[in-house]
């Protein structure tokens, strides 16, 4: 079918190629529906004639129909949609219905299209015009639903026309001259050897009789002429093989110009813009992942242009090969041309595929971060109220170990930090030109990076300023609890030296050697005593010190320090009786020993000390609340013998 036949209807506009492919690269079929009646019978010419243009390796890959019935009445919609199955089923992959914004709703209900699937065989959908573009790419679709891509119909119509006629012209011609060439060379060839063929007869007969035949002289003429038309016409046909083939090889360079500058021009053109609008990094992780996402259809759409750089590369390798110096030189510029722009822009794609995986990194550190530093703030904002020491130093080794962990994290936020700085602030690896400065959204990047380490920066040393304070909270109560340990610890030391005092230091000595040795051991041990009632005051003077310090009212030295004192007052009596005794003792055994050595007259003298001694003994110790002591009463009785034995022998003497 030639536009010629159907050029009125052509007119009307009816179907068009806009040349816009969808997402499978399949073509898109746009049928703008008017006002008015619409021909089904023009509208299928329409179609019938629009199908036969794309090549069968375009038509396998599917067709997009865009039914616009935003001007139109639903039961033509309806119409339209149900002649596609009969008219182009098999090409068909998906149909785009624009519906009006306003009305059908009511009427769809009663025919829905995807419950029709399976007997039209494709599939259907209703859609706004402003959501056209989730299905097919906006640089895809014309300014009649909000596209990029322009389309102007008549102008197309005019071209392909044009099209048509040379190719019907070159068509006819080629076949007339395939008809001529084949003819006049057989004719040509068998006049030519029919002429000499008469000629050579007619030279042989020129001795003959009247019966010889003579060549007439047209005849003779028209040998070189016949030869001389050959020549030319062979001549002719090999310069019109040239120009063919010249056109041939000039139609391949004008097409692989074509489509290169459409790569060429698509590339630095739409696709860098894509890129351009793409330069934010996102405040957070789900921020992040949508613009990878997005990012990932961006590269989709330039894999499509990539795969056609790929196609023309290799035909111009091959076109290489066998082309002319003149034609190597354009082929290599265009080669040149489309590699240097594909490789830029391949280049700023895996750049941006960098910078984004930074920021995501980046995104899911700082997160982790503000939970770990979310976790140590809440742990120092928590009460501390341990029971003992041991708690204390386990809340503490934890409350370090949850410091480190941020302080590692903040390391690492730094390093992925530079890291996203360095991939958003270097330039692509390949470039064809000097590096841009950074825009204001390259800027507003920067400092957003910035600005998060440093926000992070001045939580942790918040952070850390209430660790050190919480660290010496904690050390002070470690060192309260010790304290009251120890106080306690006194106060058992100093309860065990009263009741060795009062079990075991009973014994007065047999002589006075025995009882000044056993008297200078006794002082001894009272400065014991004395230190161990001393460190145990100072204990719990630190204690009062620190929980004034720690601001705790709920704890105190509670009846520690009345023990101590108690204890200690107990020790003291005990101590000064024992003192007191032993000093008795010794004055009673200095007596009896001079007794000894002198005359009877000082025997009044020993027995008054040996009484006094005597009736010390035989006194218990009274502490100061009243309680008796145990004194070592089976001593004190063996120690009253060994007196009175003493005093019956002096005197004896």
């Amino acid at each position: 079918m030639e536009a010629t036949t159907i050029l009125p209807i052509l007119k009307k506009k009816l179907a068009f190629l806009s040349g816009g492919k969808d997402r499978r690269s399949g073509l898109i079929l746009t049928i703008p529906l008017s006002s008015d009646q619409t021909s089904m019978e023009e509208l299928s010419a329409t179609l019938d004639y629009l199908l036969s243009i794309p090549s069968e390796k375009c038509k396998a890959r599917g067709f997009t129909v865009i039914v616009d019935g935003r001007k139109s009445q639903w039961n033509i919609v309806k119409t339209v949609v149900l002649m596609l199955q009969n008219v182009i089923p098999a090409e068909v992959s998906l149909v785009c219905v624009v519906k009006p914004d306003e009305f059908w709703d009511k009427k769809v209900t009663h025919f829905c299209f995807w419950k029709e699937k399976d007997r039209l065989g494709f599939e259907v959908i209703l859609v706004s015009a402003n959501k056209l573009t989730r299905y097919i790419e906006p640089c895809q679709l014309t300014d009649d639903f909000g596209g990029s891509l322009d389309y102007d119909h008549s102008d197309w119509l005019n071209k392909r026309l044009v099209f048509e006629k040379f190719t019907k012209e070159s068509t006819s011609l080629l076949d007339e001259l395939s008809i001529i060439n084949e003819t006049d060379k057989s004719s040509g060839h068998e006049l030519l050897s029919e002429l000499q063929q008469r000629r050579f007869n007619g030279s042989e007969g020129g001795g003959g009789g009247q019966g010889a035949w003579c060549p007439m002289e047209e005849e003779l003429l028209a040998q070189p002429q016949v030869m001389k038309l050959l020549d030319s016409l062979r001549e002719q046909y090999t310069r019109y093989q040239e120009l063919c083939r010249q056109r041939n090889k000039r139609t391949q360079l004008d097409e692989i110009h074509a489509k290169v500058m459409q790569v060429v021009t698509w590339l630095q053109g739409p696709g860098s813009e894509l890129l351009k609008t793409q330069q934010a990094i996102g405040d957070s992780m789900r921020t992040a992942q949508a613009l990878q996402q997005k990012h990932e259809e961006i590269e989709s759409q330039h894999s499509e242009w990539f795969a056609v750089y790929v196609e023309l590369n290799q035909q111009i390798a091959a076109l290489l090969s066998a082309g002319e110096e003149e034609e190597v030189a354009e082929l290599k510029s265009l080669q040149q041309q489309l590699s240097d722009v594909c490789y830029r822009q391949a280049a700023q794609l895996e750049s941006r595929q960098n910078v984004l995986q930074a920021a995501h990194s980046f995104h899911s550190t700082t997160q982790e971060l503000s939970q770990q530093l979310d976790g140590l703030l809440g742990m120092l904002c928590a009460d501390v109220a341990p029971a003992d020491g041991a708690s204390i130093q386990q809340n503490l080794k934890l409350l370090e170990e949850k410091l480190q962990t941020v302080e590692a994290g903040l390391t690492s936020l730094r390093q992925k930090g530079s890291l996203l700085l360095e991939q958003m602030c270097s330039p692509p690896s390949w470039t064809l030109e000097e590096t841009e400065s950074p825009g204001g959204d390259q800027q507003d990047n920067v400092q957003q990076i910035q600005s998060v380490m440093d926000e992070m920066q001045l939580r942790k040393q918040r952070c850390e300023d209430m660790v050190d304070v919480r660290r010496l909270k904690m050390l002070q109560m470690v060192q309260l609890f010790k304290c009251e340990e120890d106080a306690l610890q006194a106060v058992e030391w100093l309860s065990e030296l009263l009741d060795a005092l009062l079990k075991t230091h009973v014994r007065l000595g047999d002589d006075s050697q025995e009882t000044r040795t056993m008297l200078d051991k006794h002082r001894k041990f009272v400065d014991v005593a004395q230190s161990t009632y001393d460190y145990g005051r100072q204990l719990l003077q630190a204690t009062v010190v620190l929980c004034q310090s720690l601001r705790c009212t709920t704890r105190s030295s509670g009846d520690t320090l009345p023990r101590l004192n108690r204890v200690w007052k107990q020790f003291s009596v005990s101590a000064e009786e024992r003192q007191h005794r032993l000093e008795l003792a010794l004055s009673f055994h200095g007596n009896a020993e001079r007794q000894m050595c002198v005359e009877a007259e000082s025997l009044d003298e020993v027995d008054s000390s040996g009484k006094t001694l005597l009736d010390r003994l035989t006194m218990p110790v009274i502490f100061p609340d009243g309680v008796k002591g145990n004194n070592g009463v089976n001593e004190r009785f063996e120690f009253i013998k060994h007196t009175q034995k003493i005093l019956f022998l002096l005197r004896l003497i």
